[in-house]
């Protein structure tokens, strides 16, 4: 089951992101970042424990773009069709929004393929390289790729 996040779940969101940072699946995020953002997260919850197993977030750019971010399900849950319906989720909310463009940031280029993504230069981003970007610790050497997708 895919419900919105709570502040009750940041915790547990956190350690997902901390742990696939380690891995090197994504870039961490500060707790207190997943504490402004907690309205931005979907999670996936298995039935009947209420344990989380996923999460992902749809962050809202602008009028027309949102970024689907911090993908992320447990290493004992893959291959069970979490990540998919958490992008499926966020892919309907971005269309409940109204909004035309959705992209993302990824080290998993083959995986956004599947949905339709395909790789776009950075450069086609301003807003995301000035408000969240410049102040990453990567920046301005970001080795994640940008895709995008245009919803019809």
């Amino acid at each position: 089951m895919i419900r919105k996040a709570t502040v009750k779940d940041v915790e547990t969101i956190y350690h997902l992101l901390t742990d696939f940072a380690a891995e090197g699946y994504l870039l961490s995020r500060p707790l207190s970042k997943l504490y402004d953002n907690i309205r931005n997260f979907s999670v996936y919850v298995d039935e009947p424990g209420g344990k989380v197993l996923g999460c992902c977030a749809l962050a809202i750019c602008w009028k027309d773009l949102a970024e689907i971010r911090s993908l992320a399900v447990r290493a004992d849950s893959w291959g069970r069709g979490i990540g998919k319906q958490l992008v499926e989720k966020c892919m309907a909310e971005a269309g409940e929004f109204e909004i035309r463009k959705v992209f993302v940031l990824t080290y998993k280029v083959d995986f956004f393929a599947r949905f339709g993504f395909s790789v776009i230069d950075k450069n086609e981003l301003p807003i995301k390289i000035w408000s969240d970007c410049i102040t990453c610790v990567k920046f301005p050497d970001c080795d994640e790729t940008a895709m995008a997708k245009t919803i019809e």
